[in-house]
């Protein structure tokens, strides 16, 4: 019988996202959105003791990345990566720049001028 990497040469270990965060769901600090922009405070070299995904995140956003962008190049949920984000947060490993919400909202007759000028385009 041969061992399952001779079977399958492709094959990887999977973990799923719920056990790469112990089963939480939110982060523990911090509150994320796909646009907030990361950056690791120190050079990937150090090992800290990280989980793989951890040390990961550090690797990636030696230059500032958004939450999305990291998601993609770790191939993880963007929700699993905002609990492993709030992880390194409270750790100050890295720090976060979320966007500033708009300064209140448009109101009805801008809204539909700007609705009838690309109805028109």
């Amino acid at each position: 019988m041969q061992a399952p990497q001779e079977q399958w040469p492709d094959a990887v270990p999977v973990v799923r996202p719920y056990a790469m965060t112990s089963g939480r769901t939110t982060p523990a600090r911090g509150a994320f959105d796909l646009i907030s922009i990361v950056l690791a405070t120190r050079p990937p070299e150090r090992d800290d003791g990280l989980h793989p995904e951890s040390a990961q995140i550090i690797r990636h956003s030696q230059e500032p990345v958004s939450v999305a962008e990291l998601a993609a190049e770790l191939d993880l949920p963007a929700g699993t990566v905002m609990v492993l984000l709030g992880d390194l947060l409270a750790q100050r490993l890295i720090v976060t720049r979320s966007p500033t919400p708009a300064r209140g909202v448009a109101s009805r007759p801008v809204l539909e001028a700007v609705i009838h000028g690309l109805r028109t385009l």
